[in-house]
C-alpha cells in the first residue's frame, strides 16, 4: 500500500512539470502584452520597455520559466501583475466560493444520480430506465450557461424564490450561504447527474446478471438487499471512477457557472486573469487546479483497493 502511494505520488511530478511548461508557453505565446495593458494606450515605447523590464518579460523564455519554476518549488506562485498581490493570497481569498460550489454540486449529484441509476438498473427496460437515458442525452446536449440562464429566469426573476447572483460566505450563516448556491449547484449538477446516473445504471445492471446475484436470490434474500449489497457494492469501482472524473470536470464547469452567477471564486478570477493577460495569476491558478486534478485521480486509484480487494498493484 505504501509503495503504491509513493509510486503514484512520484509519477505525478513529471505530469505537473509538463502542465506547468504548457501553461507557461501558452501564456507567453498567446496574443496580447500585459505590459501594454498596464501602461495604457497613450504610453511611449520607452515606458512600455521599462514595464516589460520590471516584469521580467524581456528575458529569454527558458530564463523566465526557470525563475518561475524555482519560486514554485519554494511555494511562491509569484505576484499578480495587476493586483500587486501574491498569487497564493489571491487564490486563498477566492477558494471558499469555488470549493463551496463544487462541494454542494458534488453532494447533490451523488444523492440524486446514484439512487436514480440503481433504480433504473433494477427496472431495466422500463419507463424509468428509458426516461433516464433520455435525460442523459438531454443533459449532455445543453450547455451549462443555457441551463443557468433558464433557472435564473424561472426561479429568480419570475418566481423570485432565489437570488439572481452573488455569494454569501459561510461565516454569514448557513441559510444565506446555501441559498446563493442552490441555482448554480443545480446548473452544474444536471450534467453530472446525467453522467453518473448513466454509468451507475450500466454498472449495476451488469452486476445484477452475475451468478452470485442469482445465488443470493435463490437463498431468499430480499430484492433490496440484493440490489444494494451485491449489485451496487460490486459496481462501486466504475461508479467511483466516474465520480472522480466528474470532480475533475467540475473545474471547467465552475469557470462558466461562476461567471453566469457572479460568484467571486477561482473561476471568475481565472476569467479576469485571462482578459488582463496576468501571466503569474493564470499560471498559478492553472497549476493549483492541476494539483487538485492529480490528487483526485490519486484518491480514485486508492479507492480501488478499498472497493475491490482483488486488485493488487
Amino acid at each position: 500500500m505504501l509503495s503504491f502511494l509513493l509510486r503514484r505520488i512520484v509519477a505525478t511530478i513529471p505530469v505537473l512539470v509538463i502542465v506547468a511548461l504548457i501553461v507557461f508557453l501558452m501564456t507567453r505565446l498567446a496574443p496580447g502584452d500585459p505590459a501594454a495593458n498596464i501602461v495604457g494606450d497613450n504610453a511611449t515605447t520607452e515606458n512600455l520597455q521599462k514595464v516589460r523590464e520590471s516584469l521580467g518579460l524581456n528575458d529569454a523564455l527558458p530564463t523566465q520559466f526557470a525563475r518561475w519554476g524555482f519560486k514554485v518549488v519554494q511555494g511562491n506562485l509569484g505576484e499578480s501583475f495587476f493586483m500587486k498581490k501574491p498569487v497564493t493570497e489571491l487564490i486563498g481569498q477566492r477558494i471558499e466560493p469555488t470549493v463551496s460550489l463544487a462541494g454542494v454540486t458534488l453532494v447533490l449529484t451523488i444523492l440524486i444520480a446514484v439512487p436514480l441509476g440503481v433504480i433504473a438498473a433494477w427496472r431495466h427496460g422500463g419507463w424509468l430506465d428509458r426516461g433516464l437515458m433520455g435525460f442523459s442525452a438531454l443533459g449532455f446536449s445543453i450547455p451549462a450557461f443555457v441551463i443557468g440562464y433558464v433557472l435564473i429566469w424561472i426561479f429568480a426573476l419570475k418566481l423570485q424564490w432565489l437570488p439572481v447572483q452573488g455569494y454569501n460566505r459561510i461565516g454569514e450563516g448557513i441559510g444565506p450561504w446555501l441559498r446563493n448556491l442552490i441555482l448554480p449547484a443545480i446548473t452544474l449538477s444536471i450534467i453530472y447527474v446525467a453522467l453518473i446516473a448513466r454509468v451507475t445504471r450500466a454498472a449495476v445492471a451488469e452486476a445484477m446478471t452475475e451468478d452470485y446475484v442469482r445465488t443470493a436470490r435463490a437463498k431468499g434474500i430480499s430484492e433490496a438487499r440484493v440490489l444494494i449489497k451485491h449489485g451496487l457494492a460490486n459496481a462501486a469501482v466504475p461508479i467511483v471512477t466516474v465520480i472522480g472524473i466528474g470532480i475533475a470536470l467540475l473545474i471547467g464547469g465552475v469557470v462558466v457557472t461562476e461567471s453566469v452567477f457572479a460568484i467571486p471564486g477561482l473561476g471568475q478570477l481565472t476569467v479576469d486573469a485571462v482578459l488582463s493577460r496576468d501571466f503569474p495569476l493564470i499560471q498559478g491558478i492553472t497549476l493549483f487546479f492541476s494539483v487538485i486534478y492529480v490528487a483526485v485521480n490519486l484518491l480514485v486509484d486508492i479507492s480501488y483497493l478499498v472497493f475491490d480487494p482483488r486488485i493488487r498493484y
